[in-house]
């Protein structure tokens, strides 16, 4: 399988570096898309790839699936475009948040037979979540976001605070760079107004801690995540850099785990 990557980011590099030098599954990375050629050019020597600033040109460059590692606002700008010629998996979910555009993809992948591939990220339990939930059996579901400190609050505090607690459509607009974990979940399970989220500043904690609870008629489940950082960028969560690895991974697998 031949990949094409939006952005060359933390995440991006990880891809290449795993991909293409590690040799990880029947895959490769062959194209890059980014704004400034020039300034990523070196990538082409350090990983065997191509990189290009014409969106035309990536896309005919040879390339079975396109995988997003930029931003929202690419997402918004080059998705629509690109789903339209090839499959896609979408690493800044916060996209989704705006139902008008999840819909406007959703009816852009049924015209042109087309798959949205979202990694799981940060978290785990959603085939559990999307099982229950398929049967319509989930009765409830909530994440409590628990985050060092400075990273929610500009004051010092010498214990934890709550500093959100509400459903995770209001979660979204008030911390959109801070709960893509909600998103994910709410796409799997109940959706936005129906998952509970709380969002706790921890001058305790070093890392991202994501606790998980969901009842229904299956019975009931919790599961707790601390997410290290990735090496290459603090800000972005080992966990989440490698989820995107496993997902493009089990499409070229003939046994399949799960979706």
């Amino acid at each position: 399988m031949n990949i094409g990557i939006v952005g060359a980011g933390a995440i991006g590099n990880f891809l290449m570096k795993e991909i293409n030098h590690n040799g990880v599954g029947e895959m490769r990375i062959q194209s890059v898309f980014v704004r400034d050629q020039i300034k990523y050019q070196n990538l082409e020597h350090q990983f065997n790839i191509k990189v290009f600033d014409r969106l035309d040109a990536f896309l005919d460059s040879g390339i079975d699936i396109v995988v997003e590692a930029a931003n929202i606002a690419a997402v918004h700008d080059l998705f629509p475009k690109i789903l339209s010629e090839k499959d896609v998996v979408l690493i800044s979910i916060g996209a989704l948040a705006d139902e008008d555009f999840l819909h406007k993809m959703n009816d852009l992948a049924e015209t042109y037979k087309r798959t949205i591939h979202l990694p799981t990220g940060a978290v785990g339990g959603l085939d559990l979540l999307q099982n229950a939930h398929t049967c319509g059996g989930v009765t409830s579901v909530s994440l409590t976001t628990r985050k060092p400190a400075q990273t929610l609050i500009d004051e010092y505090v010498s214990k934890e605070v709550v500093v959100f607690d509400g459903h995770a459509s209001e979660a979204i607009k008030q911390f959109p760079k801070n709960i893509n974990v909600s998103i994910i979940l709410s796409l799997a399970g109940v959706g936005i107004e129906q998952t509970n989220v709380t969002i706790i500043a921890d001058p305790t904690v070093e890392n991202n801690i994501h606790t998980i609870d969901i009842e229904g008629s299956f019975g009931s489940a919790s599961l707790s995540v601390t997410n290290n950082p990735l090496a290459e960028n603090p800000k972005t969560s080992h966990l989440a850099a490698m989820s995107v690895l496993g997902t493009l991974d089990h499409m070229t697998k003939r046994i399949k785990l799960g979706g």
